[in-house]
């Protein structure tokens, strides 16, 4: 998801969106760890997806 999308969302939807993600990587890192992931990689990109949720919440934060 690019950050620009993000940046339309509402705060509400926001942290909405980083629970689901969070709830996703836990979910990924499980299968991870008993080996049914088939693409590792699916795990860093979540990371920087959350990184990008908590990166446009902060923003909106700083500007209100």
């Amino acid at each position: 998801m690019k950050a620009q999308e993000l940046r339309e969302l509402s705060s509400e939807q926001l942290d909405s969106k980083l629970k689901e993600l969070k709830h996703e990587l836990f979910n990924l890192r499980f299968q991870h760890a008993i080996n049914q992931l088939d693409n590792p990689h699916k795990i860093s990109e979540v990371k920087h997806d959350i990184a990008r949720v908590m990166t446009v919440l902060r923003e909106k934060s700083a500007n209100a």
